[in-house]
């Protein structure tokens, strides 16, 4: 089988990538098993500093990485370079704090002296998406590979020529061989990989539907798994929030890298006396937006990744429009791009509010009042993360316990960031990553026991 990678902006072809064999995949996962054995006894100070290498790397090759990123998915270039500066950074956080996260916990019992300690566990397999091809990768490495386990990287087959850089950055970096390796398989090796001896967990990022068999194959060989799945992350505007920072952090919110991300604010809930005004300069602003060649620094809009993603939203823009939504702004495509697109009163029961949309679209959606408003929050099936702008922060905070989300932001944009643990609840999946939480989802809590 050969994978072709296809840059979406110009359909033209941006690589080439070759399956690896039945046998070589074997052989990979078997030195991905003998390199932990050696991995797991270097001293986590000289894993760190590896890691930090890894940071400089990323930092001293990041226009190569990031073009690389803007070709294969089509992501403007100033957001592709940021995407490889989040990833130095996630190196250095690892580099900096896991003797402090991995340290012996000690626990006063009627033991001489009792403690946990934090083993790795093996080589963990980790399936990524293409829509921010370094980042999900780097935020399952950096803590993985400092924690002692070795890494296989399954890759979303339109980012091979990304997945092949990473591999690439920590052999730059010093990396011993077989501690991180990118496997060019299809998603059909899934199984093989985990049913290996050398694999004891998985990670991925990804839908629901391939969470929900990776889970099951998890189940099946019994290997820890986290998933971090779909989202339709709610952002509430109350009646008393600042509106022109409001609009300002919804712009941004829903179309950075051009809507593609599970955490994007998709659904727009505004309580109704402030509905119109939001509403309106929101879409001056998205008006503005600069479309064009993801290559230009000035290009903020660019295609989507695929052209089956720009028909998908599409279709979803249509159905919306069909049970009454409002078509404000926008709702045109070709090829793999879609215009930035504002549809006006939004129910619950079109796919711009109960569906996950992955792109540029925004839902606007009435809320009578600020209950209501939490009560729409709560109608999805997925639990990502939610927004609320509000200048009554305090009272804000006392009602956080209402969202069952992941992750509550107060007059910000839902995002990861090294220092906090980020996940979901409900069809978003289950698990952390990110901060003390994303390294303990990979190692055995060893109690040690001493009379």
């Amino acid at each position: 089988m050969l994978f072709k990678s296809i840059n979406p902006f110009n359909g033209k072809e941006a690589g080439q990538y070759p399956a690896m064999s039945s046998a070589e995949l074997i052989t990979r996962l078997d030195l991905s098993g003998t390199a932990f054995q050696n991995w797991r006894q270097v001293p986590l100070s000289e894993r760190c500093h590896l890691m930090r290498n890894a940071g400089a790397v990323l930092r001293d090759h990041g226009e190569e990485y990031a073009r690389m990123i803007t070709l294969e998915m089509g992501k403007p270039i100033t957001e592709s370079r940021a995407e490889i500066a989040k990833c130095a950074w996630v190196c250095d956080y690892y580099a900096d704090h896991a003797s402090e996260f991995l340290a012996n916990e000690e626990i006063r019992t009627d033991a001489t002296r009792s403690f946990v300690r934090y083993d790795p566990l093996g080589a963990i397999l980790a399936i990524m998406p293409w829509n921010f091809p370094f980042w999900q990768v780097f935020r399952f490495a950096a803590p993985t590979l400092t924690a002692g386990n070795t890494g296989l990287l399954k890759h979303a087959p339109n980012v091979f020529g990304c997945a092949t850089l990473i591999e690439g950055v920590f052999d730059r970096a010093g990396f011993p061989d077989g501690v991180f390796q990118n496997l060019i398989v299809h998603h059909d090796q899934t199984e093989r990989i985990l049913a290996h001896e050398a694999v004891r967990a998985v990670t991925l990022t990804g839908s629901e539907q391939a969470g929900s068999a990776v889970g099951a194959l998890a189940g099946k060989y019994i290997r820890k798994s986290v998933l971090e799945l779909g989202g339709n992350n709610a952002f509430i505007v109350l009646e008393d929030a600042d509106l022109d920072e409001a609009v300002q952090t919804a712009v941004v919110a829903r179309m950075l890298n051009g809507g593609q991300s599970c955490i994007a604010a998709k659904r727009f809930i505004l309580v109704d006396r402030i509905y119109d005004a939001f509403v309106a300069q929101f879409t001056k602003a998205v008006r503005q937006l600069r479309t064009g060649d993801p290559f230009h620094d000035t290009t903020q809009i660019g295609p989507l990744a695929r052209k089956d993603l720009a028909d998908r939203l599409h279709q979803q823009v249509q159905q919306s429009i069909s049970l009454g939504a409002e078509l404000l702004l926008g709702g045109g495509h070709h090829g793999c791009f879609h215009e930035p697109t504002i549809l006006g009163n939004v129910t619950p029961n079109m796919p711009a509010f109960r569906e996950e949309t992955f792109g540029p679209l925004a839902a606007m959606i009435r809320a009578g009042s600020e209950e209501e408003a939490y009560a729409l929050a709560e109608r999805s099936r997925f639990g990502l993360g939610v927004t609320v702008c509000t200048t009554d922060v305090d009272k804000a905070i006392a009602l956080a316990g209402q969202i069952s989300d992941g992750a509550f932001f107060i007059n910000e944009l839902v995002k990861s960031d090294p220092r906090l643990p980020f996940g979901g609840t409900k069809h978003s999946g289950y698990g952390r990553e990110l901060a003390r939480d994303g390294i303990m989802e990979f190692v055995n809590r060893k109690t040690v026991y001493i009379r």
